[in-house]
This record gives structure tokens, sequence and C-alpha cells, in this order.
């Protein structure tokens, strides 16, 4: 027998401290609620879960940028609608006008009230903006009555994921208004001009119905694209979770098994600690 080396207690001891590094990971785990909390805990696993973690941010985003387009949308389609409400009211008094129980003085009064109606419609193209985004026009005021630049949103997470609603035009230039907008500037208020101008209004109508048909359109492409992107977020965190999160059934099982292993190691190493005394007794 050998007292010199105790190589029962050192080999208690070795597998003491395997099961202490054990609980130690275990109780990291449980106090996480992560299985995953460095790369050495599973590596591939961590490639996995990380990528899967990136797709869902990405995603997220993308249901950002689809809500924030539909707010967009909502307003360019709003400030139409009055618009609309406009070349309605400017329609009926030009039937008005073309009646001879009108007077050339009510005619006169007539166009007075679409010469403010039209200047209203530039106002309302001039001032419609989200963030700073002109929406029916190019710019602010009548210096930017150009058509709007098309816009794109990306509602997904790839460059690809785009949503495109076309430019518009909804001023008295983009409708075609401006021979009507001259004669309220200028001259006066005809029979005959308020038969035919009848026509500029209604093909002025149709143009704006055809810009908020579009948006109209457009945004329920952009909530369908969110919907769907709602329900990819939803199952890749889940996958993400299936690899990332601890099972906290399964590891407080295996939490409790180490802690009863340890404390039998701690008592297989005091045992083999008294074995060595037993070798004094041959000295006796």
């Amino acid at each position: 027998m050998r007292i010199n080396t105790n190589v029962s207690s050192l080999t208690a001891q070795e597998a003491a401290q395997n099961t202490t590094k054990t609980i130690t990971s275990s109780l990291e785990k449980l106090s996480t609620g992560l299985r995953i909390n460095k790369a050495s805990d599973d590596a591939s696993g961590l490639a996995i879960a990380d990528k899967l973690r990136t797709q869902a941010t990405s995603i997220n985003q993308g249901i950002s940028n689809g809500n924030s387009a539909v707010s967009l949308l909502q307003i360019a389609d709003k400030s139409m609608a009055e618009q609309s409400n406009i070349l309605d009211t400017i329609k009926s008094k030009l039937i008005q006008a073309n009646t001879a129980t009108t007077s050339d003085d009510g005619r006169e009064s007539i166009r007075k009230d679409i010469s403010k109606l039209l200047t209203q419609l530039d106002n309302i193209a001039g001032q419609t903006n989200y963030n700073g985004t002109y929406l029916l026009q190019s710019g602010a005021g009548s210096a930017g009555n150009a058509a709007s630049t098309a816009l794109e949103f990306q509602v997904g997470e790839k460059a690809a994921d785009i949503i495109t609603n076309e430019a518009v035009q909804s001023n008295t230039t983009g409708l075609s208004l401006t021979s009507l907008t001259a004669l309220t500037t200028s001259g006066s208020l005809t029979l005959a001009l308020a038969s035919s101008e009848q026509t500029t209004i209604d093909n002025a109508i149709t143009t704006l119905n055809g810009y908020r048909g579009n948006i109209g359109s457009t945004q329920n492409q952009v909530e369908s694209a969110v919907r769907n992107l709602m329900t990819q977020a939803t199952n890749v965190k889940a996958a993400e979770s299936i690899i990332r999160d601890v099972d906290y059934a399964q590891e407080s099982a295996n939490f409790n098994k180490q802690n009863i292993i340890s404390q039998a190691g701690s008592y297989a190493i005091s045992q083999a600690n008294a074995v060595q005394q037993n070798v004094l007794r041959l000295l006796q």
C-alpha cells in the first residue's frame, strides 16, 4: 500500500471538479433562461440561433416600415378625399352657372367661389407631406407643383422586398385644370364656359380617383405584406427559441442530478482520505 500519492483521492477530486463545472453551467442556464450562453455551449447552435435572431430583427423592421407606409398612404388619401370634395363642389357650381335662372352677377359670384376652391386645392397639394416628403406634388407650395417622386417602401428583410407607389401630381396642373384656373382669375363665366368646363372637372375627378385607387391598392398590398411578415417573425422567433432557450424542466432535473453527484463525490473524497489512515495500522 502506498500513502505518498493518494490516487483514489485525486481521481475523486477530478470527478468532483468536473461535476462542479457542470453545476455552474447548469446554474448559468437556469439563471439566464438560455441554453446557449457562449459559443462553447453549442457552437453550431449559436451560429444558427444568431442568424435567426438577425432575420427576426430584419423582419420586425420591415413590419415597422410597412406600418409607417400605411400611415403615409392614409395621409395622402385623406388629403385627396378633401380635394375630391372640392372638385364635386366646383362641378355643382358649374351646373348652377349653366342655367338661365342664374344671373350674370350670380355667375360672377360663382366664378370667385371656384377660384377660391381651386386655390385651396393647390394649397392642399402643397401642404400634404409625411416627415418632409411631399405626397401630392414635388414640393411645398406653387414652386413645387410638378409630380411627386414615386415612393418605394421596403416591407421585408431583403433589399428586393420593395412596394412602389406611382408618382402623384394632384394639383390644378396635374389634374388639367389650368384652363379653368385661367378663367377664374380673369374674364367672366358664361353659360358656354360653364357647360364646357364641366367636362374638364369630370376628367379631373377621374384622374384624382385614379391616384386614390392606386394609393388604396398600394395600402392593401403593404398591409398584406405586414400580416405575412408578422407570421414569419413569430415562426422565426419560435425556431430561435427552440435552439437558444433552455428547457427548465430538463435543466432543473439535470441540476438536481449533478448536485446529488457532487454530494456523493465529496463523500468519496472523504472516504479516499480515510483509506490512507488504515496504513498507519501496519506501523503499530
